[in-house]
């Protein structure tokens, strides 16, 4: 895959730069072992995802990765230095293939982003040691080890957006380089090199293999010129960023390229979107190609059992087709077999022992006796290998004829007693298998083409928790300090009805009456959903007291001396109590002014949607539930993951498996 151009990285961290200063660190994930995602919020505009590629890419991305269950060291030290500061400043590293974040939190922190060779991402502290390296490297230069200074990469070639004419023509001074790899050694790349050279050719005829010794004066100019006409167009901001392909090759870029002129070209409003465009697809495509080998080896795991159970089975029934038949013959020649066996037991009532015994048969049978033409050999235990037409038998010479027959008899049935084992064990290997198969193709299926997540315009109450009574009444709820402030503020109507969790760090609750009178059943509901986003969640309460008031009993007046934090309101009067209200949800996709999911109290969510899920406090992380939930009511793939993220709660939960075994038994 194509690593990222110092020219690249340039156009990429101006626009970087504009976007995220300012930004708030959220969350880091590490999908794969060189790519680690650092999610941000931005003012406004909400979550960005920002991919780090070691080696390779940086950009923004809206095709999230499948990141693992148990988070790798580096991305969770990320979120223990850097979650929740403010971006500073991102910058390339004196037009080389290195990037600094800047944040800031309790004190300033750098993220570096190696793109050249194999790469590397290393968090540092605000005097410029490693705190942790992705990739531990010890160089002849440097050193990437935690608690070490961190040394930038030395200086190669020259500064394009700096340099002047005589820093540019002191380049082809080698004697033993020509023009085109001169240019591309010093930081510029073939692409750029040519393109320069292009450029140049407008004004003077230059091949782009001339040798530097051969260069003229007006030659030198008019590289300058390229060079010059080249990057004035990218510090000026004049970009047109596009994904170029013909039959035999694709790039992105950031500009109009000469080399590119007659390639079929689709163009983007930014550089991050093209790069994402051309570099998600592929790096998915890699993903699935690594996640298949390890499917692979899984099923070649059963199918080599498999093999080995049937190559087993096989041989059981090759052994009891040639067991029965060398019993058969043993009957069928027993007067020769008899005979042979009676001269070697004579022989050996003389005290010949079994070694000369068996030099007198080998003779016996080179000399034609007819009785000795079926020996083969003797053992030093007296077991004769005789062979009669083509089968070859072992006879014990201290056993009777019918006792050899036997020995051979049983040998067939114990192998024929081992069959069905063998074949019950095939049957189960078989179906393991099957399963193995279904798995990996339900698992290639997911990741073979990968979803963009496309930003929705949400309804201004979908902005909030929210949901729609069982009699039909919108009830709507803070996220966070500032949407607490909002819904008293901004919504919350002189009859309305506003509750709150009996508890510290819980959600600001509106009933939207629009001038009707509130009941029993409306308040239930009310107090569920109160209860549920509250802190009574991740404390994994199963009932919270839930109190409400009308809305001018709701102020942000604090008494004489007091002060009251964000989102934080004062109560006057008399409150009024619902008590035990049930922490316990349900998520499911409603038809509300159009389809869109929404969690709420179980009967609410049970009276608008057919297809549901019912959540409690538990002990599973929000992604892992979110899998679960989505593929249990995601109706004509309306969802993503962060739809089901979005309406959790605040803590871990698992799925009320009783409930739902309860409601199939009622159905039933």
């Amino acid at each position: 895959m194509k690593s990222m151009s110092n020219v690249d990285i340039f156009t990429i961290t101006k626009e970087l730069d504009n976007l995220l200063t300012g930004a708030r660190v959220d969350k880091s994930f590490q999908p794969t072992k060189d790519i680690v995602v650092m999610r941000f919020h931005v003012p406004g505009t909400g979550r960005i995802d920002l991919v780090m590629q070691c080696g390779s890419r940086i950009h923004t991305s809206q095709y999230p990765l499948e990141n693992p269950t148990t988070p790798p060291t580096f991305p969770m030290l990320l979120r223990k230095r850097v979650k929740g500061a403010h971006v500073e400043s991102i910058r390339q590293h004196n037009f080389d293939r290195v990037v600094e974040i800047r944040v800031k939190k309790d004190k300033y922190y750098t993220i570096i982003v190696e793109l050249f060779d194999k790469g590397n991402i290393i968090l540092l502290d605000d005097e410029n040691n490693i705190i942790l390296p992705l990739k531990r490297k010890q160089l002849s230069a440097r050193d990437i080890s935690s608690k070490r200074e961190y040394v930038f990469p030395e200086e190669r070639g020259i500064n394009p957006i700096t340099a002047s004419e005589e820093e540019f023509t002191s380049l082809f001074e080698d004697p033993e380089s020509d023009v085109v790899r001169t240019l591309a050694r010093n930081g510029l790349g073939s692409l750029y090199a040519e393109e320069i050279i292009k450029r140049a050719n407008e004004k003077v005829e230059l091949d782009k293999n001339t040798p530097n010794t051969e260069l003229t004066q007006d030659q030198l100019s008019g590289l300058y010129s390229g060079f010059k006409d080249l990057f004035n167009t990218i510090t000026d901001g004049e970009i047109k960023p596009q994904i170029v392909k013909n039959e035999s090759k694709e790039d992105v870029v950031a500009l109009d390229l000469v080399k590119y002129e007659d390639f079929e070209k689709t163009h983007y409003e930014t550089f991050n979107e093209a790069c994402d465009e051309f570099y998600s697809k592929k790096v998915n495509t890699d993903i699935k190609n690594v996640k298949e080998t390890a499917w692979n080896k899984k099923v070649n795991k059963f199918e080599k059992r498999l093999h080995l159970q049937q190559e087993t089975l096989d041989n059981f029934y090759k052994t009891i087709e040639d067991s029965q038949h060398k019993g058969e013959v043993i009957y069928s020649n027993y007067p020769t077999i008899e005979n042979i066996v009676t001269v070697v037991n004579q022989a050996r009532s003389k005290d010949y022992s079994f070694k000369e015994i068996g030099k007198t048969l080998k003779n016996a049978k080179k000399e034609g006796m007819a009785e000795a033409q079926i020996y083969e050999s003797i053992d030093k235990f007296g077991v004769l290998t005789l062979k009669i037409d083509d089968t070859t038998l072992n006879i014990d010479s201290k056993l009777t004829i019918p006792e050899n027959a036997e020995n051979y008899y049983e040998k067939a049935k114990k192998a024929k007693r081992k069959t069905k084992g063998a074949q019950i064990a095939i049957e189960n290997t078989k179906k393991q298998l099957e399963e193995i198969k279904a798995k990996k193709d339900v698992a290639m299926e997911n990741i073979s083409v990968p979803k963009k997540r496309v930003k929705k315009n949400l309804k201004w109450y979908e902005k909030l928790r929210w949901f729609i009574s069982s009699n039909g009444f919108l009830v709507i709820g803070g996220r966070d300090a500032n949407s607490n402030e909002s819904v008293v503020k901004k919504y919350l109507e002189p009859n309305d009805i506003y509750l709150h969790a009996d508890i510290h760090g819980a959600t600001s609750t509106a009933i939207k009456l629009n001038g009707n009178e509130v009941d029993d059943t409306l308040l239930k509901e009310s107090g569920e959903f109160a209860a549920s986003f509250s802190s009574a969640w991740s404390m994994g309460f199963t009932s919270q007291d839930v109190f409400w008031v009308h809305p001018d009993q709701v102020t942000k007046t604090p008494e004489s001396g007091e002060y009251l934090a964000k989102g934080s309101f004062v109560i006057r009067g008399h409150r009024n109590y619902i008590r035990g209200a049930r922490v316990k949800l349900a998520i499911g996709i409603v038809d509300y002014e159009g389809k869109r999911i929404m969690a709420g109290p179980i009967e609410a969510v049970e009276a608008h949607c057919e297809n549901y899920v019912v959540i409690k406090p538990g002990f599973t992380k929000k992604e892992a539930i979110a899998k679960k939930i989505i593929h249990k009511i995601n109706e004509d793939d309306l969802l993503t993951l962060d739809d089901i993220i979005r309406v959790l709660p605040s803590g871990k939960c698992d799925i009320d498996e009783e409930y739902h075994q309860r409601k199939k038994y009622e159905k039933n």
